[in-house]
């Protein structure tokens, strides 16, 4: 481990001398905070190597759904569009519960854990 370090070290003091360091994005300024604390600290370095991909967990784009079509659910006033919502709402709901029973996130201690927290912020995010 430690010669990866030092190479990685060795190529960030070339591409400074470079300069090739020079116009990035946040030069001169904070790095935006990437909050993973919510997660299990042996579980972060692979959540950040999925969201810098551009992955997000099929469990994650459910649940994001879910709350979607609640708050549609709730702005709805016809009967006709409520029925259709629900039943939608009730198909992701049961493909959530099975894809977590599949994974073994519903016994997972870790994911009982951070479950409210994640809720939470996907509630928040839009």
């Amino acid at each position: 481990m430690i010669i990866f370090s030092r190479l990685a070290e060795q190529k960030i003091e070339e591409a400074v001398r470079n300069g090739e360091l020079d116009n990035l994005p946040f030069a001169g300024k904070k790095l935006p905070i990437d909050d993973l604390s919510h997660l299990p600290e042996d579980m972060r370095m692979s959540y950040r190597i999925m969201k810098n991909a551009g992955y997000v967990p099929e469990e994650v784009t459910l649940r994001k759904e879910c709350v979607q079509l609640y708050d549609l659910l709730g702005a709805a006033r016809n009967e006709g569009e409520q029925d259709q919502l629900r039943r939608k709402l009730n198909e992701k709901q049961l493909r959530l519960q099975l894809l977590m029973e599949q994974r073994g996130l519903s016994a997972n201690s870790a994911f009982a854990q951070y479950e409210t927290q994640v809720r939470d912020r996907l509630t928040r995010e839009e």
